[in-house]
């Protein structure tokens, strides 16, 4: 249900559920910490309701019209009355009170206050439907002035989560071997590098074994015996504190690999250099379309991210972003946006952690991952049910096409009246002898509400 994927899953003790899922195979008990308005379901209903009763900026200025027509309209039908009254044929009251009566149905502004909220209810809740959540409508029709999106790194473009990228074994050893030993030591550190090792040994079937002497090293690295052969895991000054030489060659390809954005970590077996691990955030496998779809829609992408300046240029440089800052600190990222706004640019930030809060507040769109932190999906105008990249792109012709049709629907509500006024009050009957009965101007005040309603409907087919 909040996935959309067809696959189930997997959850184990600890994990998180969400109420009104389908649990596949087997039992298991369940803490419910969230009901009601407090589920996530709850907060998805609140969030497009509270949005859909918004008002738009836009909406102002259908306002501020009415609060002129109305009263113009009023005049309208007096001096139709007065000029009948004068100049008609008889009955002159008669036909003064029908024309005065038609010209004030006709000009009812049913359409025009119809043609904003119609508008932004249906574009809202196709929002919804393809992930899209928006707080308000005035953050909808921001979003289309936008000509620059940010973009945190991490949970953003990456998946948020390390894993085992390349196992690369020194001449003379076995690849199998060197992830069998360095896993199974990995097993006893807490470190998040290790824990990917770990899983990834794991998922390519390596069965690890028990581990004695285990010792960690802060900043340094780990080592223990590991089916009586000593193993160690870390930097290459580590190992060189603890006897490896040899260690050149390895380096010279941990270089290139860190060009890519890798971690890389060096292996030692029994005194001898014995490989490198490299573990990477990935790219999440929707990033690399989701940017060049966001550049066909005319966006500048910036990344701002706190990882250091070789990661993020790799990673920048991978995905053809226009421009990278990293090493930067939640206040720095809101100094940029800053900047950026100052520039004259509409601007937009992306991220999904606590640390993308100010800066989400600070930018004229914010839009979170659902897959973040409450905290940022709070700060922000939009959220992204499935943490894609891609939903922006999405968000930004939703945006477009909703502000289009609000444009669309004031067009037909300010035509429509500036058309039939005249023609209620009696203009054709000097040239053509005809006069609008006040049932044929209720019935077509009532045709100008269908038609902005309509209008506003086609958005639900929208193509996003």
């Amino acid at each position: 249900m909040i996935t959309g994927e067809p696959f189930p899953v997997e959850k184990t003790v600890g994990d998180q559920v969400t109420g009104g899922t389908v649990n596949g195979t087997g039992s298991f008990v369940m803490r419910a910490q969230r009901v009601g308005d407090d589920t996530l379901l709850g907060q998805i209903v609140a969030m497009v309701a509270e949005a859909q009763r918004s008002r738009a900026p836009i909406q102002g200025l259908a306002d501020k019209v009415a609060g002129v027509f109305v009263p113009a309209v009023l005049v309208v039908s007096l001096l139709t009355f007065v000029a009948w009254m004068w100049l008609g044929p008889e009955p002159r009251l008669a036909h003064a009170v029908v024309n005065a009566v038609a010209v004030l149905i006709i000009a009812c502004p049913c359409a025009l206050g119809l043609a904003t909220p119609m508008s932004i209810m249906v574009g809202i809740g196709r929002g919804a439907q393809e992930g899209v959540l928006v707080k308000n409508a005035e953050m909808l029709e921001r979003l289309e002035k936008v000509t620059t999106l940010v973009v945190d790194k991490t949970g953003t473009l990456t998946e948020g989560k390390p894993k085992l990228i390349d196992v690369l074994p020194a001449g003379g050893v076995d690849a199998h071997e060197l992830l069998r030993l360095a896993g199974s030591l990995e097993q006893n550190s807490e470190h998040p590098l290790a824990a990917a090792i770990v899983r990834g040994a794991q998922q390519q079937g390596v069965a690890l074994a028990t581990v004695k002497d285990f010792r960690s090293v802060t900043a340094g690295g780990v080592l223990g015996i590991v089916a009586d052969r000593a193993v160690l895991i870390g930097k290459p000054d580590f190992l060189r504190t603890q006897k490896i030489t040899g260690l050149e060659p390895l380096e010279a390809s941990a270089r290139k690999l860190q060009e890519d954005a890798k971690t890389a970590m060096f292996v030692a077996i029994d005194g001898q250099p014995a490989g490198i691990l490299t573990v990477a955030d990935p790219i999440k496998s929707t990033t690399a379309e989701a940017i060049r779809d966001l550049h066909s829609l005319g966006l500048q992408l910036v990344m701002l991210t706190g990882d250091n300046r070789r990661t993020a240029a790799a990673v920048a440089r991978q995905l053809g972003l226009d421009a990278v800052e990293a090493e930067i600190e939640p206040a720095g990222k809101v100094a940029q946006i800053k900047r950026l706004r100052a520039e004259g640019k509409q601007v937009a930030m992306a991220g999904d952690g606590i640390n993308d809060a100010p800066a989400l507040s600070e930018a004229d769109v914010g839009i979170a991952m659902g897959t973040g932190t409450d905290v940022a999906m709070q700060s922000a105008g939009i959220t992204l049910v499935k943490g894609d990249l891609r939903g922006i792109a999405k968000a930004v012709r939703l945006s477009r096409a909703t502000m289009w049709n609000i444009r669309q629907n004031l067009f037909f509500a300010f035509v429509y009246n500036a058309l039939g006024i005249p023609v209620a009050a009696g203009l054709l009957y000097p040239f053509f002898g005809l006069l609008l009965s006040p049932m044929i101007a209720g019935a077509a005040m009532s045709l100008s509400s269908v038609s902005v309603i309509s209008n506003a409907l086609r958005l639900r087919n929208a193509r996003l």
